[in-house]
């Protein structure tokens, strides 16, 4: 099992920035690809950025591509989430999770409890 708790989230202005952390616990974090999802209120789950296991490769959703980057620290078993030039747009739960692959993180049964971000205009 892989234990995932969330933190950072909070309330910020258009435009401001927030880092995002994930604490894993459990297995070893270095054997498992991360990423971030959001959840809207009324939208279905949209992925928002991944990382592989040794970090030498991130992924980005196209709404977030250029102010958003993905980082870990696999001795802090931690993976990051900074989020610059936020946007109203951006105003979701944030989860991470963990996967053996890039192409399953979408059903992995790994997630946070998730963080709460809202961006006020």
């Amino acid at each position: 099992q892989v234990q995932l708790v969330e933190s950072g989230g909070g309330l910020v202005q258009a435009g401001g920035s927030l880092r995002l952390s994930c604490a894993a616990s459990g297995r070893t974090f270095s054997d498992y690809s991360m990423g971030w999802f959001r959840l809207a209120p009324g939208k279905e789950r949209e992925f928002v950025a991944a990382i592989t296991k040794s970090g030498g490769s991130t992924y980005y959703a196209d709404s977030v591509k250029g102010r958003f980057t993905i980082s870990r620290d696999n001795a802090k078993n931690t993976v990051y989430l900074q989020m610059n030039s936020l946007k109203p747009a951006d105003t979701a739960v944030y989860y991470c999770n963990a996967a053996p692959s890039i192409t399953t993180m979408r059903r992995t049964q790994y997630w946070g409890p998730g963080t709460q971000v809202t961006v006020s205009s």
